[in-house]
């Protein structure tokens, strides 16, 4: 899991899955514009090739852009208010930050070359208008490429407009003959009839078709797919029924967005009464679903659940329905936007919008009431997976009559979610709305207050956070949230250094909890009070609040997300008391499960307190390294070490220590150099899982091995680059962990190394290095 989000990576776009056609001028001209405007919409009806135009042309330019390509997906968001934080989620900023999304926004993109596409803005032009002038204005490294169904209308817009494919273009005007249309409906029909090809004697037909559908893509395909059960001339024939009752029989071309109407009401036509029925229901859905969630929403005695898989099965083969792999071998699906908005004009869907809401309110009391259990990490991920369907059910759900207090239920379950997923400013935001629905004293309320102030005390705004918890608490009496707001108050109190006023907090939170027998709050409520036993020093107590989280949890727990604290706490204890084996095994094993959970604020801290270790174990090198990138996430998560008096002089002995061990010079270039690692990248490096902290140079490592290899005798003169500074350290009589750690490698790396400088050299041993080095002139 990527760290604070679960997500494609900046700069990676989605694979192509069917062949691209034609568009050779229009993507020309979209390049030729990129190059001279920082805003370009690309504009056009439904199903004309929006996206796959833009994506291609930004394949085509992104090495232009130093800090890649970012798509944001709008298709599944409906509320503008999130559009910004959407935009930062897709960036991959976490949220521990609880400033402005779009401060933190133009923070980040202020000095940075970078290529941004808002995908599908027609729904939310507005906002998009908005967002789009502002960051043009404030970060004039970024680029702006959006699909819309109409112009953004801000200053500096270029626009390019995208027609239908040509049809009847001849090959000397650089097309296929019969156009690119026609070259579309082959290949899409081959897909489905193995062997299909146009030929002179089926050319007439095709050219029909494709003219009569006027060329546009989306169509084409529809029509394509039902090669497989109509023979084209009948085809071509019912086609042209179709249209000849809209025209009254004359032979008028029909407007393109009633020509794509027409096409949508043929192919909805074809289809079977059941079949019709679950593509409307389908259209419920803002993102990807599978098929347990299709019989959950959309069975019914009319549509019974056992014939949900085959109806499904049969709008696939029409191509109403796309399959897609959802990146863990399972299958899901999804409707294209255009036949997402045909549907939901098809059917009331009163019925199915609550048992939508009521399968997802499901899903978070389950997630909510099992937080702990050993697959939390698969339900989080797939929780993800749901993520536009979420925030639609919140929507649909508010919108309800009598919905406000499923709505709060469903925003307060997934307290769990918000936070593992790294959605803190979402879920402060459902919060917030859920106490506007509910100004008085209730369960609601006390859940709201309770969940807001633990997101909000992450993103380290401690000020609302302890006026949320502490309402909370004050308000819930024997609520298990209000309860579960007085843990939350003990390990911010902690955090602020008010250590005697959060013991006290944790005494009430215990006897609360104890009372309620919550076992999610009492697992949580040892690991903060083992926290508070840490930062005052107390390395036993620590272990025995760990000890009684554990037994909580269980000997063979597979949770990630507290059990990575617990490893954290552990570790520290060991490293207190001078038992550094133990710390080691301990911080290692926190930093796996918070890679794995994707929290790099946990990780922050792990790399701190194993920056210490290495420190304690005279590895100044290493510890630098480790401390760099460690202060540079707080940095960017807007976060501090200062979680008491100790560990803030840790920290700074740990770097007093190692400026005097390397020197200034060198300390600050190792210092720098773990701060402009990637955070996956130093994370590897800790565990010993990569040869360098520094993407570039492990890449360059692993290249000159594997280009150099052990050689044959041969002199200095064939020593790489890396092998010479090897050798270099060797002479001075280093050994091979010393120069790992000056050189910031792993110790197999430079065992690798010193191999081939053996036998490049013709040497026996180490000791001979220097000499033959001197004898080979360096």
């Amino acid at each position: 899991m990527a760290f604070g989000v679960i997500q494609r990576r900046t700069g990676e776009l989605p694979a192509e899955v069917t062949g691209f056609v034609g568009r050779t001028a229009e993507l020309r001209q979209l390049v030729e514009l990129l190059g001279q405007t920082r805003l370009v919409t690309v504009v056009g009806p439904g199903g004309v090739g929006k996206t796959r135009i833009a994506l291609r042309a930004a394949a085509r330019l992104a090495g232009h852009y130093t800090d890649g390509v970012c798509l944001v997906e709008l298709t599944g968001l409906r509320d503008p208010e999130l559009l910004a934080h959407t935009l930062a989620t897709c960036l991959g900023l976490p949220e521990r930050q609880s400033r402005d999304r779009l401060d933190v926004l133009l923070d980040h993109l202020r000095d940075r070359r970078i290529m941004l596409i808002l995908d599908t803005c027609e729904h939310l032009v507005d906002a998009c208008a908005m967002l789009t002038d502002v960051l043009l204005r404030e970060a004039r490294g970024v680029t702006v490429l959006a699909t819309s169904r109409q112009p953004l209308d801000v200053p500096g817009e270029a626009t390019l407009q995208i027609h239908p494919l040509p049809v009847d273009e001849g090959p000397a005007a650089g097309h296929a003959p019969g156009g690119d249309a026609v070259e579309l409906f082959a290949q899409r029909a081959a897909a489905v009839v193995p062997g299909f090809a146009v030929t002179d004697r089926n050319r007439a037909d095709v050219l029909s078709l494709c003219r009569r559908l006027d060329g546009i893509p989306l169509a084409i395909e529809l029509a394509a797919v039902r090669l497989r059960t109509v023979p084209l001339r009948q085809l071509v024939d019912r086609l042209e029924d179709r249209f000849r009752l809209l025209t009254g029989g004359r032979r008028t071309a029909l407007p393109r967005h009633q020509t794509l109407r027409t096409a949508i009401d043929w192919s909805y036509g074809l289809c079977e009464a059941p079949e019709r029925l679950l593509w409307a229901r389908l259209s419920i859905f803002a993102g990807t679903f599978d098929t347990g969630a299709v019989e959950e929403v959309c069975a019914d005695s009319e549509l019974p659940r056992t014939e949900i898989q085959e109806t499904l099965i049969r709008l696939v083969d029409k191509s109403v329905v796309l399959r897609v792999d959802d990146g863990e071998g399972g299958t899901r699906y999804r409707l294209l936007d255009t036949l997402r908005e045909y549907g939901a004009e098809r059917g009331e869907l009163g019925a199915e919008r609550l048992r939508y809401v009521e399968r997802y309110a499901g899903l978070a009391r389950h997630f909510g009431g099992r937080f702990l259990d050993d697959d939390q990490l698969d339900r989080v991920q797939a929780l993800h997976r749901e993520h536009a369907d979420i925030r639609a059910a919140l929507e649909y759900a508010f919108a309800l009559p009598g919905g406000d207090a499923l709505a709060a239920r469903l925003a307060g379950d997934l307290w769990g979610y918000w936070l593992l997923s790294g959605h803190l400013t979402e879920g402060r935001y459902w919060q917030t709305r859920v106490l506007q629905r509910f100004p008085q004293a209730g369960p609601e309320r006390v859940r709201a207050l309770c969940v807001r102030g633990a997101l909000t005390m992450f993103q380290r705004d401690f000020g609302q956070a302890y006026a949320d918890l502490n309402a909370s608490a004050d308000l819930g009496g024997g609520d298990t949230f209000a309860a579960r707001a007085c843990g939350f108050l003990q390990l911010l109190l902690a955090v602020q250094g008010c250590y005697a006023d959060s013991a006290a907090a944790g005494a009430e939170a215990e006897r609360r909890l104890c009372a309620l027998g919550d076992h999610i709050g009492l697992s949580f409520l040892h690991m903060t009070r083992s926290f508070l036993s840490v930062v005052t020093g107390d390395a036993d107590g620590a272990l025995e609040h760990c000890a009684r989280s554990w037994r909580r949890l269980g000997p063979h727990t597979r949770e990630h997300w507290l059990s990575g604290y617990l490893f954290w706490v552990t570790g520290m204890a060991h490293l207190q008391r001078g038992a550094y084996d133990e710390a080691a095994d301990a911080l290692h094993q926190a930093l796996r499960l918070k890679r794995a959970v994707g929290d790099p604020l946990g990780a922050a801290y792990v790399l701190e307190s194993l920056s210490w270790l290495a420190s304690e174990l005279g590895r100044h090198e290493r510890a630098t390294v480790l401390l760099g990138a460690a202060s540079a996430q707080w940095r960017r998560l807007g976060s501090t070490t200062r979680v008491g008096p100790a560990l803030i002089e840790r920290h700074q002995a740990v770097e007093t220590a190692a400026s005097v061990a390397l020197g200034a010079e060198r300390f600050t270039a190792l210092l720098q150099s773990g701060a402009g690692s990637p955070l996956e990248a130093v994370v590897d490096f800790a565990l010993g899982e990569t040869e360098d902290a520094q993407d570039a140079q492990e890449g360059e490592d692993a290249e000159e091995l594997e280009a150099a290899g052990p050689g044959a005798p041969g002199g200095a003169d064939g020593l790489t680059r890396r092998e010479r500074e090897v050798a270099a350290l060797v002479a001075q009589g280093l050994s091979n962990r010393q120069i790992a750690d000056r050189l910031v490698l792993s110790k197999r790396t430079v065992d690798a190394h010193l191999e081939h400088i053996l036998t490049k050299v013709g040497a026996s041993s180490r000791t001979e290095i220097a000499t033959r080095l001197a004898a080979g002139g360096r």
